[in-house]
Order: structure tokens, then C-alpha cells, then sequence
């Protein structure tokens, strides 16, 4: 019989063992609405993930494109004079699904330069200041996106890792020890009949008499 730590003999093991199979099964059951759930999630942030990066690349191009201009027309030093000492704060919204927690979208906030800040004196270099603040809008969207699909993806790996356990080895474990035990029980209860039938017999036999 396949050893189980903790199994009590008799018919009590096998009430032990019908306990643990029924908790084995609600909790593959479990495992598997919880995988069915993190693998929707999973493709929906890899969707999302291919999206925010080709937005993300596509904005930030436009921003050097803008910048490489301005640079031309204001030259490096015009450059450092619009450039804003700060320049943003990040929020990020975090949500959980099966016990899984993971950034649900970011709120940028770009920080807008003091009024006595010097203008920028050609237009490529308002064109990049804006550029740019969609880029990083864009790369923070990708981040969260990015994140939140390695998160979920961490738990689907654990969550069919421990959902193999279950099916393949910790069931067919428990079923094989009942199924053994439980033969182990049926012939010992004909052993215990053949012995009382036997034992009445004999009482019957000396209760007549000799003949």
C-alpha cells in the first residue's frame, strides 16, 4: 500500500482517506477556476503589454524627432533653458484578482514649468516638451502593463505547478492507498465471517450433543 503520513488503521483510514480525497478535489477544482481566470488576465496583459510598447516606441520617437529639430534652431543652451528643473510624479493604481496584486493603470502628472521659467524661443521645442510628456505617459502605461503581466504570469506557472501536484501525484496517491485499504478491510471482514460462521458451527454442534 502506497505509505501516507498520518494515515490511522482500520476503517478509521479509510474515513481519513475519503476526507482527504474530497478536500483534494474541491481543491483542484479551486486551482482550476483560479488558473482559468489568471490565464484570461494573463492574455489580456499580453495584449496589453504589445500595445503600450509600440506606443511607447512610436511616441518616444516622435520626441527625439522634435528634440533633434529644436536643437538645430535653439541650439543646446536654448535646450537646457526650457528644460524644467522637475519634471513629473507617477501614481500607480493596484488591483488583485485570485490573490494576485499588480498595477491596474498609472496617472502621470507632469509638472508645469514656473511662470517666470524662460519660454522656449522656437516652436520644434514646444513640439518636443509635449512629445516628451506623451512618452513618458506611454512608457508608464508600458511599465505598468509590463509588470502586471509578470506578476500574473508568476502565479499561473505556481498555480499549474501545484495544480500537477494535486492531479498527478497527491490524488492517485490517496486513491491508490483507499483502493488498497480498502481490499485490505473487505478481506479481512471474510476472514471475520468465515471465523464467526465457523465458531457457530462449532457452538451449534455442542449444543446437540454427540449423536
Amino acid at each position: 500500500m502506497t505509505t501516507i503520513r498520518g494515515l490511522p488503521p482500520g476503517r478509521a483510514g479509510r474515513v481519513w482517506l475519503d476526507h482527504r480525497l474530497d478536500v483534494a478535489a474541491r481543491g483542484t477544482g479551486l486551482l482550476e477556476t483560479k488558473l482559468r481566470i489568471l490565464a484570461a488576465e494573463e492574455q489580456r496583459f499580453t495584449l496589453l503589454a504589445a500595445r503600450t510598447e509600440r506606443a511607447w516606441e512610436a511616441s518616444a520617437a516622435e520626441a527625439d524627432l522634435w528634440m533633434s529639430r529644436a536643437r538645430v534652431l535653439s541650439g543646446r543652451r536654448g535646450v537646457r533653458l526650457a528644460s524644467p528643473a522637475a519634471t513629473a510624479s507617477v501614481d500607480v493604481r493596484w488591483q488583485s484578482t485570485m490573490g494576485v496584486r499588480f498595477p491596474d493603470g498609472v496617472r502621470v502628472q507632469i509638472v508645469q514649468p514656473p511662470t517666470d521659467a524662460p519660454t522656449p524661443d522656437s516652436s520644434p521645442l514646444v513640439l518636443a516638451r509635449e512629445a516628451y510628456a506623451a512618452a513618458l505617459r506611454a512608457g508608464a502605461d508600458h511599465a505598468a502593463a509590463t509588470a502586471a503581466l509578470r506578476s500574473v504570469r508568476t502565479e499561473v506557472v505556481a498555480t499549474r505547478r501545484r495544480l500537477r501536484a494535486l492531479e498527478r501525484r497527491w490524488t492517485p496517491r490517496l486513491t491508490d492507498a483507499r483502493r488498497t485499504l480498502s481490499g485490505a478491510l473487505e478481506e479481512s471482514e471474510r476472514e471475520d465471517g468465515v471465523r464467526l460462521r465457523w465458531a457457530a458451527g462449532q457452538f451449534t454442534s455442542s449444543q446437540r450433543g454427540p449423536s
